[in-house]
C-alpha cells in the first residue's frame, strides 16, 4: 500500500505522480483514480495500491483521495 500525496498531474496527458511519505515516486494514469473523476489536484493526500507496471517499474493503482482529518 502507498500513502502519500499527488506530486504532479498533467490533465492533458492524464498522467500523474504520487510521492509517498518516504520520497519514492509512483506514476499513474487518470483511469486509476478511484472516484472516476479523471483529474486530481497536486497536494491531494492519497492512498493507492503498489503494482508492477510497464517495463518493471512499480506504479500506483486505485488512487484514492483521502483526508487525515477523518476520524473513524
Amino acid at each position: 500500500m502507498i500513502e502519500g500525496v499527488i506530486d504532479e498531474f498533467d490533465a492533458y496527458t492524464g498522467v500523474g505522480v504520487v510521492r509517498d511519505y518516504g520520497g519514492e515516486r509512483f506514476f499513474f494514469h487518470c483511469v486509476e483514480i478511484a472516484d472516476g473523476s479523471r483529474s486530481i489536484d497536486p497536494g491531494t493526500p492519497v492512498c493507492a495500491r503498489r503494482a508492477a507496471g510497464h517495463l518493471g517499474i512499480d506504479e500506483a493503482r486505485v488512487v484514492t483521495p483521502w483526508s487525515r482529518d477523518v476520524v473513524v
